[in-house]
Parts: structure tokens; C-alpha cells; sequence
């Protein structure tokens, strides 16, 4: 029996994030439907990311 996991994508940079990474995950600002994700890596460095509902830019 073959179990596939689907990791959450970085909404920045697009890079599936692992397990255990610290990432956060938060609803849009703006519109609040769309879930947020960001990885450890782009929360540093302060990457922008857009929200694929409503179009909203973030830090």
C-alpha cells in the first residue's frame, strides 16, 4: 500500500515546504478565504507573496 503525501507549496517562491520546517500558515490579510503559506527561507529574507484570490501583496 503506497501512501502519497502532498506537501504545502511557498506561496512566494513556490517550493514545497517539509514537515517540521518552520513555516508559518495564515489567512490573507484582505480577503481572508485564501490560506497563506511561507517557508522558513522567504519569511527571512522578507519575500513578497500574492494572494491567489484577491491579489493582495505582502512583505
Amino acid at each position: 500500500m503506497s501512501v502519497t503525501l502532498k506537501l504545502p507549496l511557498c506561496t512566494s517562491c513556490g517550493k514545497p515546504i517539509p514537515p517540521f520546517e518552520r513555516a508559518v500558515k495564515f489567512r490573507c490579510p484582505n480577503c481572508g478565504e485564501s490560506i497563506i503559506w511561507r517557508c522558513m527561507k522567504c519569511r527571512k529574507q522578507g519575500n513578497p507573496y500574492v494572494c491567489p484570490k484577491c491579489g493582495f501583496v505582502g512583505p
